[in-house]
This record gives structure tokens, C-alpha cells and sequence, in this order.
């Protein structure tokens, strides 16, 4: 093999790891959630405790998309959809710190726009990312 081969092939190496941004979008419209949750917690002033995070799985042939975003980002993790679950085979990147929500990942879906019902979704989660970051959660008239 000579090295200009080489060379192909670790451009085509480089190409796929450089998924583009609108690409990756379009999959989130597809497959991905904004999540926003509440948990009863004794040990917090108000008993409950909002959750929000981001979540986009994929089966194991696409893992690598999975990888592109998470790098693309530069945040969260991914891990295995259902562990107790032997049959299910799907992974899933999850993104929850707040801090990487709101300063990563909604400037993206603000320059990335999603095309489905999932642009409404991420409209409600943005805004209640903001309120939280200014503790309108925290106060009398909450969330």
C-alpha cells in the first residue's frame, strides 16, 4: 500500500468525524429530548427539585453520531440507554449540567434550528433553563 493511500484514507477517517452542525440538528429533531422533570426531595427548602436535560440515542451503528455531537459540544456523556435492560442494545448522550445547557447547547439549537414539533420543545426547555438561571424557581411565584 503506498502512502498516498494512507493519506485517503485518514482524510475519509477526518471527514466522518467531522459530522456538520445542520446534520446533526436534523438528527436531534428525529431523535432527540428536552427534558424537563420534577423529583419530590425532602432535604431542599421547596421539596422539589427540577430536572432538566438533554438526550439523543441511537442504536450502536450510530454511536459514532452519538460521538460527534458530544464532541461537537464539548459536553456531556454517553453511556448505555438501559442497562437492566440485556435486550436493549441502544446508547444515549445525555447533557445536564446546567451550566453546559445553557452556554452549549441551547446557542446551538438558537443557530441550529429544528424543523419538527421539537423547536417547540426546545423553546419551553430554553426558557426554563433561563428562569432557573435567574432562581425563578426559587421564589413565591415559582416555576
Amino acid at each position: 500500500m503506498s502512502s498516498k493511500n494512507v493519506k485517503c484514507a485518514d482524510n475519509q477517517q477526518a471527514r466522518k468525524a467531522d459530522v456538520p452542525d445542520e446534520y446533526l440538528a436534523g438528527f436531534v429533531d428525529g431523535e432527540g429530548c428536552f427534558y424537563v422533570g420534577f423529583s419530590q426531595r425532602q432535604d431542599l427548602p421547596l421539596k422539589w427539585q427540577i430536572i432538566t436535560e438533554f438526550h439523543l440515542s441511537q442504536n450502536p451503528s450510530g454511536k459514532n453520531i452519538l460521538q460527534a455531537f458530544q464532541k461537537r459540544l464539548g459536553c456531556g456523556y454517553i453511556k448505555p440507554n438501559h442497562l437492566k435492560n440485556k435486550r436493549d442494545k441502544t446508547w444515549v448522550l445525555i447533557v445536564k449540567n446546567r451550566n453546559d445547557l445553557r452556554s452549549k447547547l441551547i446557542p446551538f439549537f438558537r443557530k441550529h434550528y429544528l424543523h419538527s414539533q421539537k423547536h417547540k420543545d426546545f423553546l419551553v426547555f430554553a426558557e426554563v433553563i433561563e428562569l432557573i438561571n435567574k432562581g425563578m424557581h426559587l421564589g413565591e411565584r415559582r416555576i
